[in-house]
């Protein structure tokens, strides 16, 4: 049997792919367990400065394992999946100190966007579609959905997508900012997707972990809670090594190297 999730390094890329293709990608216990772990792994790894979450064949991921779930109805409280499995796994990636671009070829699907929502950046293709699909099957939303999406889109084109489960397309996905980039090429998700992130490899590897700690509280606390985070996270990258050599670098009139310490 085939491992449910791959990881490939180069030069302080990590490329994580989501390997299910008979399933396009769905998440079984077995996936959803191998995530969380791996984003744990890699947010403690100084050998990881980036990461590209992809999935394999023809789709980035269509949520939930709907054959795995009608196996286990009944067995237990309704889906306990979320508190044991999709909650943890979203804060892992949420929290990972790293950038992250989704490499999103094919469609996402349900928790599959919650994965590529909860992502820094995302790279799409003709082929890349959306769909909120929780309300087509009687469900809520989860995997972060509900706090990313209207912080992407907005409130009302949030409820929109939610409600009305209507696929969003790449071109559109591009247009509200689901994408950050649409290449002309399926073929060309992944390595556009991995050039980015090693472009955020050679970077400040502490100073990108402080910026997204600074934007996951910045939108939803106070103007003073925004001020105490960035104060600390000023506090930590300007104790950095790589503060120095940029600051020496500019005053020196050379291109920096960044060592992400």
């Amino acid at each position: 049997m085939s491992a449910p999730l791959l990881v490939d390094r180069a030069e302080g890329v990590v490329t994580v792919t989501m390997n299910r293709p008979d399933s396009l990608n769905s998440l079984d216990v077995a996936l959803k367990v191998a995530l969380r772990e791996t984003f744990e792994e890699l947010a403690a790894d100084p050998a990881c400065r980036a990461v590209v979450l992809a999935g394999a064949g023809r789709a980035f991921c269509v949520g939930q394992d709907l054959r795995e779930h009608m196996a286990t109805m009944g067995d237990k409280a309704p889906l306990d999946t979320v508190e044991e499995h999709y909650n943890p796994m979203a804060l892992a990636l949420a929290e990972l100190p790293k950038p992250v671009v989704a490499a999103v070829r094919g469609p996402a699907a349900g928790a599959g966007a919650g994965l590529a929502f909860l992502c820094d950046l995302r790279i799409g293709g003709p082929s890349t579609s959306y769909l909120m699909a929780f309300a087509r099957v009687g469900l809520a939303a989860d995997t972060a959905v509900s706090w990313t999406l209207p912080r992407m889109i907005g409130a009302a084109k949030a409820a929109e997508l939610l409600l009305l489960a209507e696929p969003v397309k790449a071109d559109e996905a591009h247009r509200l900012g689901l994408l950050t980039r649409l290449t002309d090429d399926d073929d060309q998700v992944l390595p556009v997707a991995q050039e980015l992130a090693a472009r955020l490899a050679a970077g400040p590897t502490v100073a990108y972990g402080q910026i997204k700690r600074e934007l996951l509280h910045g939108a939803t606390g106070t103007l003073a809670d925004a001020l105490l985070v960035e104060l600390a996270a000023q506090r930590l990258s300007g104790g950095t090594a790589d503060h120095r050599e940029s600051t020496d670098a500019f005053v020196n009139k050379r291109k920096p190297v960044f060592g992400g310490r």
